[in-house]
């Protein structure tokens, strides 16, 4: 490594036999007062650093997991030349492991008078807002004896969102959506749903639906078709506490919950229901309500985007106090939380009541897949052990599941792959039914 300032001044002294250099300092500089002067030039033909002009362009928002370009622009307006070394700082998270070195720190020569543009690419591993941190700059002589070392700080946010993986099933769902609408040859009837149309009838349909009006009127059995209604109200409500922080393989339990919410609220809305979403522990962490159908996606993941697990236990009565205030008519609340006993039976259940008398209520909540792998685990004691822990968890989730089916509410309790399309049947199941 190329030594710079003071170091190489003496390293180059030192290869001088002591003889030559005589007994004073004196006596060393004035042997070595080329080096001297080329050091001095050296340091002086290095282009400041504080008269840099730094600015930031690029990408804001990204899905996480993906890759963000943001730009840094350098502007040399001294009359020297700038050989440098830059350090773009961002935090930890930005990056993969391992990979912050070689994405952060870059080499540039910018003449005199003029700009150039250097890329950070980043690859964040966390969600959330990522602010940029210092640019630092090591300016050099041509010589490379000497520089000069300064910061910048050039604020710039790239906010990482969550990255909506189920929305592979968003086709196969819209697709059931069109059955259900009386797009498709499959129609439907239930109590609550609307009148569509009268069509002829054919072998295989509800004999319920004959309009024995209509058929006297004609010499062929006509059958009423009915869609699902539209313009209901759906309020995902997202339970932030302590709950949600348990880690499912490499992620919280909370970001399985985000992702099978946005997979309900692009089909919701493409149904033509209005969503509504609402974040809490102990006060709300995010509201989004009264959004058209085609801002409601980009509003909810802009919202999810920061939200983090609160290490505090959910107050259940703050919870259903404000999804009442938000949801004033009669709607479908999507609650996504734990279906742990402790939390359930203390605090859902005594206040359940107070949802369910005005509204149509599910609860969603993510099983730890690692719990049914145990379940089926077999060969030694050790394996029996676990496999008999894991059949108990299993047990208790499904006891708590029914005590809340008692209570007139709908569980979907699934694993964080199979959840999104889970909560998707679920609620088509809701639809076709005419329980919105």
């Amino acid at each position: 490594m190329a030594l710079t300032g003071r170091a190489a001044l003496l390293a180059a002294i030192g290869t001088i036999p002591i003889g030559v250099w005589g007994p004073s300092w004196t006596g060393i500089l004035a042997v070595n007062a080329p080096l001297a002067l080329a050091c001095a030039c050296d340091a002086a033909l290095a282009a400041p650093v504080r008269r840099l002009g730094l600015t930031r362009s690029g990408d804001t928002s990204v899905r996480l997991g993906e890759r963000a370009d943001v730009t840094l622009s350098v502007t040399n307006p001294s009359g020297r030349p700038l050989r440098a070394r830059l350090r773009d700082a961002w935090p930890p998270s930005s990056w993969e492991a391992g990979t912050e070195v070689a994405a952060s720190r870059h080499r540039l020569t910018v003449p005199p008078g003029e700009r150039r543009r250097l890329t950070t690419r980043l690859r964040p591993t966390r969600r959330g807002d990522r602010h940029a941190d210092r640019v630092t700059i090591r300016s050099y002589g041509p010589l490379g004896l000497f520089s000069r070392q300064g910061s910048h700080k050039v604020p710039w946010t790239v906010r990482v969102l969550p990255p909506f993986t189920s929305r592979k099933h968003l086709p196969s769902k819209l697709a059931r959506l069109r059955e259900l609408d009386g797009r498709t040859s499959v129609l439907t009837r239930g109590e609550g749903t609307e009148f569509d149309s009268l069509r002829e009838y054919v072998p295989g349909d509800d004999t319920r639906s004959i309009d024995w009006r209509a058929t006297a009127r004609q010499s062929t059995v006509a059958v009423r078709t009915w869609r699902p209604e539209r313009d209901r109200h759906i309020l995902l409500v997202l339970d932030t506490g302590r709950t949600s922080a348990g880690r499912v393989g490499d992620a919280p339990r909370l970001d399985a919950s985000l992702d099978a919410a946005l997979l309900l609220a692009a089909l919701a809305s493409r149904a033509g229901d209005r969503v509504d979403l609402l974040a809490y522990d102990r006060r709300v962490r995010a509201l989004v309500q009264g959004r058209a159908a085609g801002d409601v996606l980009p509003s909810l993941v802009a919202a999810m985007a920061t939200l983090e697990p609160e290490l505090v236990e959910t107050d259940a009565r703050g919870l259903t106090a404000t999804a009442l205030r938000t949801a004033r008519r009669r709607s479908l609340i999507v609650l996504l939380t734990t279906l742990d006993a402790a939390p359930v039976e203390e605090g859902l259940l005594p206040v359940l009541s107070r949802l369910t008398q005005r509204h149509t209520v599910l609860v969603a909540s993510v099983a730890d897949p690692h719990v049914a792998r145990m379940a089926r685990a077999r060969g030694n004691a050790d394996a029996v052990y676990e496999a008999a822990a894991a059949a108990h968890a299993q047990a208790e989730r499904r006891r708590t599941a029914e005590q809340l089916t008692r209570h007139g509410v709908t569980v979907v309790d699934a694993t964080p792959d199979d959840l999104p399309p889970a909560l998707a049947d679920a609620y088509l199941a809701l639809k076709a039914a005419g329980r919105l």
